[in-house]
């Protein structure tokens, strides 16, 4: 089972935005039966069955193994990963593009470089798994507190100066064999934990 799974199929997204098989991929974290499903959520074990394969037939669970019980054989299925994302990919004619909305100090831009990043990432993983292979990326995240908006302001500049001039000693634009990186950072205020 994957960590997470990037979903950038829009056939795929839609089948798993349905609130029933987004439960049932929440309870398959853990792999069980149809009947075991049921149980827990409420549902005909039938319509609990449609769901699962719907899910299977779109890669979003897989066979875990099988039981006989009787003269029947029971399926044990369990989600293809802990966490899905879905790419912007899969809305490609209405993605969010960062050169639409260029004023970088816009919680909108911020959105389209934030689903750039999702977009970008998840084509990553998606190549890499195919070559069997891992993505050398490096992430940041934290949290600051600011006494003041002038505050906010100068520790913007300074973290947009600091960026500016470790890209500026470490890029070689000639450098034979070389791979380009995007670097994003991004400030937003916090959104308070319940």
């Amino acid at each position: 089972m994957l960590d997470v799974a990037v979903i950038e199929d829009p056939a795929v997204a839609e089948v798993s935005l349905d609130p029933v098989r987004a439960r049932l991929l929440a309870e398959l974290a853990e792999p069980s039966s149809a009947t075991m499903l049921a149980a827990r959520i409420g549902l005909p074990r039938q319509k609990v069955n449609y769901h699962l394969r719907t899910l299977e037939q779109h890669g979003l669970v897989e066979l875990a193994e099988e039981r006989r019980k009787g003269n029947m054989t029971e399926r044990v299925m369990r989600a293809t990963a802990a966490s899905y994302v879905i790419s912007p990919t899969a809305l490609a004619a209405v993605q969010p593009d960062p050169g639409r909305a260029p004023d970088r100090l816009s919680a909108r831009w911020l959105l389209a470089v934030a689903a750039r990043l999702v977009r970008d990432v998840g084509n990553l993983l998606t190549g890499a798994a195919k070559a069997d292979k891992k993505v050398a990326t490096f992430a940041l995240d934290g949290e600051v507190r600011f006494a003041t908006a002038a505050d906010r302001a100068a520790f913007a500049e300074e973290l947009a100066t600091a960026v500016t001039t470790l890209v500026a000693k470490y890029h070689d634009e000639a450098a034979p064999g070389g791979r380009a990186h995007r670097v994003v950072v991004a400030v937003h205020p916090s959104i308070p934990k319940e």
